[in-house]
This record gives structure tokens, C-alpha cells and sequence, in this order.
């Protein structure tokens, strides 16, 4: 009976010769399993995401090489493998020290004195064409709620072709520039009723080995819907500890504030990294609480990470007084310029990551950390080369309510013990910039995040415009539409004009300044169908549709 193994491994973007040294390895313990075909992952030589490398002659060269080389320990076992192909992602069929020719994506292979058709695809879908099985190598990254599109999708292929699927994905992480992806294998067998009968674990390399024949006689598995958290956390730390490694970095500072973003941020590197190579930093102005200042002491006891406090009224006042005292000349004449109390909350965040964060990484041999989620990004809700700053932003494509959940996830489930304390958790979100945004006082962001998450989401995951929002809430549909809990929008806005002012507002920032700001911004761990950085933007005015204009005016 043909014996088929899975080769489900981790793809080192740009890295050909580490990459087929892998392949050589596993082909051999697929050998050593009586296995007659073994799969590998799509670009497994090349890797997908690695840019115009993949155009460099001399970078092709060495692919093709490395193609060789797996063709030439292809006798009695058939491999199917990706590579790239003139800049193009292809997929193989090697054989007896030969390539197989692919007809319109199908092939013949040969077990055992047996002929096969095999459909062999990467990303499209499998035609009605009469074979024996099929293989799907298309390497896809985490997306939550992704897996079970995947099952579906490949499932209805199973059941329309009537045959078995095979599908192998790869594990590791890929960027492209901007966002870093996780791969996160989960490698499945589907049979020919679309049901799934054998699959491999999330994030881990493996060889396994099924028998052809079996797979009608294997019984489903039970899959169980996997909770949103769960894949949430398994992505970000799979995430930061694959990305950390690559680039070789074990020290992180964190500016942690007694907010949940950072609290977040410092428990998650705290488990990946280890709490002695975190270094939490308070960063204290005249206008932080008693209240936040014991939270991010605790936070830091509980972790037991390294913890400093670095006060910044000093440093702020003096570039205050500093650009007070300043002249400009022009033509022989003199003129001030005046530091607005806007402009004085944006000398404090870049005080605190601009010089301090960024001197303590370089002093301690490290980096420091952009802990902004997808509500602050996508309106820009950060200061420009202050807390914009960092080497990643983790929590870049996490909207504040996922924030929270994981916050309370990583007490229950990961720690096991309230590590970031429930202080943290339930005091109003608040950057703490001046007098207005008093904790204490029950003050803090301009953000309603209960309703602005789902408003914000609207507008990036579903392409929803002002026209769409105005609809909605004409209609009175607009809580159920985007998602939020039924009463907010009467409760924030009680007329259509407070309504039209914050719609308005935050549109305009979303496609106007915040744009700028997300260009300059760290790379993004992404975890949504549309992490930022992922799909084009144009720094364009805002715009407002006839339809929208005349809504208003009505």
C-alpha cells in the first residue's frame, strides 16, 4: 500500500541552502519510513516572502541548485516540493532523479507498480478532473478564525472532487518588511466525504506518515473549535519568539504606564524571553497617578522583571522652557513660537521612548517595544517618534476588547496567578498626558472603546465608509451591523449632529494623519484578515461620499 508522508517544517525565508539541507533530512527519514512520496510546504526551498530577492539572478541560480540536488536523491521515493521559478512560486514533482511534467496540474506518479493520478495545486482550486487524490501546498499564515475557513474550503473540494485531499502547510515566520506572519502548520488529511481524518499539531515540525489506501477506512477526528484567545496567544508568542531569535535579540525594555496595553505587552515577553531579561520602565510625569505608578510597581513584583522609575517633568519642563526662549530670525526680525499643552503631551511621550526607552535598550543590549493596539493605530491615537516608537508592535492588529481578553487569559490560563493586577484591569485607559485625563477622576482617552473598536473594524476589516455608518444609524441598525452592544450609541451621542462630530473625527484621522503615522510605525505581528501594513494606503485627504454629504444635510 503507498505510504505518503507529510513533511510539515519550518521555512527560513531567503535561506535556500539552510532550507534544502532540511528537505535532505527529512526526505531521508521519510525513506526510513518505507514512505514512496513525501510533500513539503510551498517555496520551501526559497521561502515565500522574500521580495525582489526572489528576481536576484544569482539567488534563482542557487534555488535551482538546490532543486537539483533534492531531484538527486529522488530514486524510489517521489517528492513534491515549491520553489520559486523566475520570481514565480511553482510546485514540483521529482521522481527517479527526473522531474514529473504537470498537465494542467495534474501529474502521474508511480507506487508500487501502480499508476496515480494526482492533482497538485497551490493556492487554486482543484478542478473536477479525474484523480486519485489531491495535494495542496499552499503555505498559509495565521489568520484568527482562519482554520476553520480552511477545513470548510478544503472539505467542499474533497467532497466535489471525490477523492482525498492532502493538504501541507509550513511552520515559522515570514515578513515582508512591514508585517510578520506566523505559519502555523496544522498540516490535515481530508477523505473523499470532505470529512477531516488526520491532521498535524499547530507550530511544531513533523514527518507523519498515512497509508493511501487507509484514508477512507481512517475515522474523523473530533475537531473542536479552538477558542479565539487561545489562537490569539499561540500566534503572538510563537510570534515574538521566532521573530526575536531571528534577529538575535534576548534583552526587551517595555515603558509600562499602569495601562493594560503595556501590563499585556510586559506579560507576554516576560513568557517568552524570561522575566530576567525584561526591563520595565516607569516613566513618571506631573500628571501620573499615585494609582498607575503602584499598579506598574506591582505589575513589575509580580513578574519579576527588572523595574525603574525615571521621572521626565524635569527634562519635559526644560525643553518646554528651552523652545520658550527661543527666536527665530527672519529678515532682521524676531518672532516666538508658542508650546500649545497639545504639543507639550507629544514632548512627553517622545521624551519617554525618543531618550529614555531608547538609551536603556541600548545600554542593556536590546530593544524596546511599540505597545499601540488597532484602535490607537488606526486613528493615529499616538505621538509620532514617542510611544509610535519600538522595535515591534505585537499588539498592532489586537483591538482593545481582544487587549482585555488576553490580559484575563494570560492571568487564567498562562500564569496561572493575577500577574497583571486586576487594578490594571479595570481602571479607565488613559495616556496620563495632562489634567484632563485625571484616572482618578474616572478621565482618560477620547476613545469609547466599547463602541469605538467596533466602529474602527468597520472601517479596516469590512472597507465600511461614513456613508455606510450613516446609514446604519438612520436606520437604527448600526449597533448590529458592526457588532457593539445594543444602547452605546444612544448613550454617547444623544443627536445625530454629536453622532455626524465623532464619525467625522475619527474618519478624517483614520484617512488622513494616522496614515503618516502608520507608515512610519514598527513592524506589526499580524493576527487579523487585514493587519495594517498588509494592504496599500495613499496619503490622500479624506473624502465623503455625495450620498454621505447629503445624509448630513437632511
Amino acid at each position: 500500500m503507498p505510504r505518503i508522508a507529510l513533511a510539515q517544517i519550518e521555512i527560513l525565508a531567503g535561506q535556500p541552502a539552510r532550507n534544502t539541507e532540511k528537505i535532505l533530512h527529512y526526505i531521508e527519514m521519510a525513506k526510513s519510513q518505507h514512505a514512496e512520496l513525501v510533500i513539503f510546504p510551498a517555496t520551501a526551498i526559497s521561502g515565500a516572502l522574500i521580495g525582489d530577492t526572489a528576481f536576484q539572478e544569482s539567488f534563482i541560480r542557487d534555488c535551482e541548485s538546490c532543486a537539483e540536488e533534492i531531484v538527486g536523491v529522488s530514486s524510489n521515493i517521489t517528492i513534491i516540493f515549491g520553489n520559486i521559478d523566475e520570481g514565480i512560486s511553482k510546485i514540483f514533482v521529482v521522481s527517479d532523479r527526473k522531474f514529473i511534467p504537470l498537465e494542467n496540474s495534474v501529474c502521474n506518479i508511480r507506487f508500487g507498480g501502480k499508476k496515480y493520478r494526482v492533482a497538485c495545486n497551490l493556492n487554486e482550486d482543484f478542478t473536477d478532473a479525474k484523480v486519485d487524490f489531491c495535494v495542496n501546498i499552499a503555505s498559509m499564515p495565521f489568520r484568527i478564525g482562519a482554520d476553520k475557513i480552511h477545513d470548510e474550503k478544503f472539505s467542499a473540494q474533497a467532497k466535489a472532487c471525490k477523492c482525498p485531499i492532502i493538504y501541507v502547510n509550513a511552520t515559522g515566520i515570514q515578513n515582508s518588511g512591514k508585517v510578520i506572519y506566523t505559519y502555523e502548520g496544522l498540516s490535515t488529511v481530508y477523505n473523499a466525504d470532505g470529512g477531516i481524518v488526520h491532521g498535524l499539531e499547530p507550530y511544531e515540525e513533523d514527518l507523519s506518515v498515512i497509508e493511501l489506501n487507509d484514508i477512507r477506512r481512517m475515522p474523523e477526528l473530533e475537531v473542536a473549535d479552538s477558542e479565539e484567545i487561545d489562537e490569539i496567544y499561540s500566534a503572538l508568542f510563537y510570534g515574538i519568539e521566532k521573530f526575536t531569535r531571528q534577529i538575535n535579540i534576548s534583552k526587551v525594555v517595555i515603558g509600562v504606564s499602569g495601562g493594560i496595553d503595556s501590563a499585556v505587552a510586559a506579560a507576554l515577553y516576560s513568557k517568552v524571553l524570561g522575566s530576567e531579561n525584561i526591563y520595565l520602565v516607569n516613566m513618571p510625569s506631573v500628571f501620573n497617578s499615585a494609582t498607575t505608578k503602584n499598579l506598574s510597581e506591582q505589575l513589575a513584583k509580580n513578574l519579576g522583571c527588572h523595574y525603574a522609575v525615571v521621572p521626565i517633568q524635569e527634562s519635559v519642563d526644560f525643553t518646554v522652557n528651552q523652545l520658550n526662549n527661543t527666536s527665530f530670525k527672519r529678515y532682521g526680525q524676531n518672532s516666538s513660537i508658542n508650546i500649545s499643552n497639545f504639543v507639550k503631551e507629544n514632548i512627553q511621550a517622545r521624551d519617554r521612548s525618543s531618550r529614555i526607552l531608547a538609551a536603556v535598550a541600548a545600554s542593556v543590549g536590546g530593544v524596546f517595544t511599540c505597545n499601540a493596539n488597532k484602535a490607537e493605530t488606526t486613528v493615529g491615537y499616538a505621538t509620532l517618534y514617542g510611544d509610535e516608537a519600538g522595535f515591534l508592535c505585537a499588539l498592532a492588529d489586537l483591538w482593545k476588547f481582544q487587549v482585555y481578553d488576553l490580559a484575563n487569559y494570560l492571568n487564567d490560563m498562562v500564569y496561572e496567578s493575577e500577574v497583571i493586577p486586576q487594578g490594571i484591569i479595570d481602571i479607565v485607559p488613559s495616556a496620563e498626558l495632562s489634567s484632563a485625563q485625571n484616572v482618578d477622576e474616572g478621565k482618560g482617552d477620547p476613545l469609547k472603546y466599547k463602541y469605538h473598536d467596533y466602529l474602527f473594524r468597520a472601517f479596516v476589516e469590512d472597507l465600511k465608509t461614513p456613508e455606510d455608518i450613516l446609514t446604519w444609524y438612520l436606520e437604527n441598525s448600526l449597533e448590529r451591523n458592526i457588532g457593539c452592544k445594543y444602547g452605546l450609541v444612544k448613550k454617547y451621542f444623544p443627536t445625530k449632529e454629536d453622532f455626524v462630530a465623532d464619525l467625522e473625527r475619527w474618519w478624517k484621522l483614520f484617512t488622513g494623519m494616522a496614515v503618516a503615522k502608520r507608515i512610519q510605525s514598527p513592524p506589526i505581528l499580524a493576527l487579523s484578515r487585514r493587519a495594517y501594513g498588509e494592504f496599500k494606503e495613499s496619503q490622500n485627504p479624506p473624502y465623503f461620499t455625495k450620498e454621505y454629504l447629503e445624509m448630513v444635510n437632511s
